[in-house]
């Protein structure tokens, strides 16, 4: 069964304006990136937009509303003082999401072992009624809730490795025992959730916070002394993957000190642990990453390992 690599130029369309760190050249880096040889084997999709439906299953409506009226005819508006759009966000936010919930359909359909959807803004941080962070809509929720509500999915598991904690994907997971959310962060840090203590209605969220400047040692063992064998016992349907390559010790935004080989690394026990649980059912989406050389070759990696590398 192929990987798939959803994207779509709406994506690219998305402009907070200059200067700001969540650029459309983090996406052209990432697809300059998967265009060598070792990814000739991607089968790729464009992205289609998430419907409103989709959206509300995670969504308020007043939310959804509200993302839609800020959206300028030119220049820029806000939504918070870092979450900036343009006249390309609102079909960039909708196709970010799509791509998402379409690769989990293909993904859980069994027409593909796995899927990484290079797409932007990024959605971790977009709790139910607030768009903050970059963040407009929570894709990776909108994900979840598909799997659920279109394939009678019942446990479905996010692992989250950006550098920054995804306090929106905690808050709508946090309450239903049969979505489980993991996260290796810096703490403290941006948004300032993430505690090892925040752990769900039953034990369904678990917060693998590291420190300023730990690097690879702390990064593999949260993964592999908690993350992974809590992933394991879960027992999800579907493993859902927070991408983000912010913790890269060339990332601008944060003070870990990964590097290249600790994605590859980290992707390959999450492949293993989908093998274990759930037939290897992956569905992985772009989240952070702000050096664009540490970011494409990061993502790279990543997606090498979903190929099979």
């Amino acid at each position: 069964m192929p990987t798939l690599l959803y994207t779509h130029p709406a994506c690219i369309e998305h402009d907070p304006g200059p200067h700001h760190p969540e650029c459309p050249d983090r996406l052209r880096a990432v697809l300059h990136a998967l265009e060598g040889e070792a990814f000739q084997h991607l089968q790729r999709c464009s992205a289609p937009p998430a419907t409103r439906h989709q959206i509300e299953r995670v969504h308020t409506a007043a939310h959804y509303d509200a993302v839609h009226a800020a959206i300028p005819d030119s220049g820029y508006g806000r939504l918070d003082a870092d979450t900036i759009v343009s006249p390309g966000s609102w079909q960039a936010a909708l196709r970010a999401a799509g791509a998402v919930c379409e690769a989990v359909d293909e993904v859980v359909a069994g027409r593909a072992r796995n899927a990484f959807c290079a797409v932007r803004p990024p959605g971790h941080h977009a709790e139910p009624d607030r768009a903050m962070g970059f963040c407009l809509f929570n894709s990776i929720a909108i994900g979840a809730e598909q799997a659920r509500a279109a394939h009678d999915l019942e446990r479905v598991a996010v692992v989250d490795f950006d550098v920054h904690h995804g306090n929106g994907t905690q808050a709508m997971f946090a309450g239903d025992a049969d979505l489980f959310y993991a996260s290796v962060h810096q703490w403290p840090l941006y948004p300032g959730t993430g505690s090892p203590d925040d752990t769900g209605v039953a034990g369904n969220v678990l917060n693998a916070a590291v420190p300023p400047y730990a690097g690879s040692a702390e990064f593999r063992e949260a993964l592999d002394r908690l993350i992974v064998p809590a992933v394991r016992r879960f027992e999800p349907e579907l493993l859902l993957i927070s991408a983000g390559f912010d913790a890269h010790a060339a990332d601008p935004l944060a003070q870990l000190t990964l590097g290249t080989d600790d994605y590859r690394w980290a992707t390959r026990r999450l492949v293993a642990v989908a093998d274990e649980v759930c037939d290897g059912r992956i569905v992985s989406t772009l989240e952070g990453g702000y050096d664009l050389a540490a970011l494409a070759a990061s993502a790279a990696a990543h997606v090498a390992v979903l190929l099979g590398d």
